[in-house]
């Protein structure tokens, strides 16, 4: 199966994902802001960024080409499963 350059394009954007996932840069860093540790919110900021690039992902059509399936246009073709 041949993948196009937009589906290739994701896997280096999940490898950062991953990469970052753990908040290298602030290892060490004893600042708290609002009473919770750096590190804390820099884990809501990033499962936030996240959230948004799977949307995006599941939106393009990736994901149904990588499970081997043909994307479906409509709205709600992700979550409705099949509507005959």
């Amino acid at each position: 199966m041949s993948r196009s350059r937009r589906d290739i394009a994701w896997i280096p954007t999940f490898a950062v994902l991953v990469a970052f996932a753990v908040p290298w840069p602030l290892w060490g860093v004893d600042l708290t802001v609002a009473g919770l540790p750096v590190w804390i919110w820099w884990h809501v900021a990033w499962l936030g960024l996240c959230t948004v690039l799977f949307s995006l992902f599941v939106r393009s059509g990736a994901w149904e080409r990588g499970m081997g399936r043909r994307p479906e246009s409509g709205a709600g073709s992700a979550l409705g499963g099949d509507r005959r």
